[in-house]
């Protein structure tokens, strides 16, 4: 049986002020459903009751479970695949952007499948990328002709050596967060910049499907962050969001999900709508986005 952890203390502020706001279910692997907690003084969610480190590996084994198999099955994957390769380009830019950089040497964390690392490899840059599954890894190499080092390998490299060090929804599945934030303090460069994307669950699509929001994804994010506690997580690490950045294709794939997940299929026209609707409520404040890269620095 697994191993499972409960909190009772806030992972990033360690505060006792915590209340169950969500019941949500896992449905890409298990079907089982997990509560979700909300700390009151720093605002973050997070899953309780998640299998520990050790034994959350099989509730990523599923075919449906993309960024591992990289399938496009069905026409939501196809979307994604899509949209994908139009997001790549515009992370280039916005890791130039934020390091002052055209090449230079990048650290990618969970790399998935590889697209990214290849990309950016395309165009001159130095990249290490790392990945804890096996499968994806193997992946990588076969579709992308890219190897990927195991996630391991992390705490062993050496510090000081990244301009640029990107999380693409990543940062939520991590079990060690604290030790992990401090890592990667410790392996970036004086002026190199950290680019963190995750899950916002303040947003207007998260609002609509409560417990059936896609981004959920229990128990595989362990948290469900809000701007206010990435905040509060980079400073207790030395570290300062410089900027936050919308990922704006993100409410539209969440709402199409959520959708199918409410309903047992998927209503386009109402979940488009809603996917526009939380866009046109970030579109003035970022930190409404249904997703949010933020731009960190030392």
């Amino acid at each position: 049986m697994a191993n499972k952890i409960h909190y009772t203390h806030c992972p990033i502020c360690g505060s006792a002020d915590l209340k169950n706001k969500w019941k949500a279910k896992d449905h890409t692997v298990s079907g089982e459903l997990f509560d979700i907690a909300v700390c009151a003084a720093c605002s973050l969610a997070f899953t309780q009751d998640v299998p520990d480190a050790a034994s959350i590996g099989p509730y990523y084994k599923s075919e449906n479970y993309i960024s591992h198999s990289n399938t496009a099955k069905g026409l939501v994957n196809s979307i994604y695949h899509a949209v994908r390769k139009r997001t790549l380009a515009k992370k280039r830019k916005l890791v130039a952007a934020g390091t002052g950089l055209s090449q230079g040497s990048l650290l990618d964390v969970g790399s998935g499948t590889g697209a990214f690392v290849q990309d950016m490899q395309q165009h001159g840059w130095s990249v290490t990328g790392l990945e804890p599954d096996a499968d994806a890894r193997q992946v990588a190499s076969q579709d992308y002709g890219v190897s990927l080092q195991d996630i391991n390998a992390f705490y062993q490299l050496p510090a000081a050596s990244f301009d640029a060090i990107t999380l693409w929804h990543v940062l939520e599945h991590v079990h060690d967060l604290q030790p992990y934030v401090q890592q990667l303090k410790k392996l970036l460069k004086e002026k190199g910049r950290l680019f963190i994307a995750v899950p916002n669950y303040t947003s207007y699509d998260a609002g609509v499907y409560k417990d059936y929001w896609a981004a959920f994804d229990v128990p595989r994010h362990l948290y469900h962050f809000s701007p206010e506690s990435m905040r509060v997580l980079m400073e207790k690490n030395g570290l300062k969001v410089l900027q936050y950045k919308p990922m704006w294709y993100d409410s539209f794939y969440i709402s199409l999900l959520s959708s199918k997940y409410k309903n047992g299929r998927t209503n386009w026209f109402a979940a488009g709508w809603n996917g526009f609707v939380s866009n046109l409520k970030a579109l003035f404040n970022v930190q409404r986005c249904s997703s949010v890269i933020y731009m960190i620095g030392k």
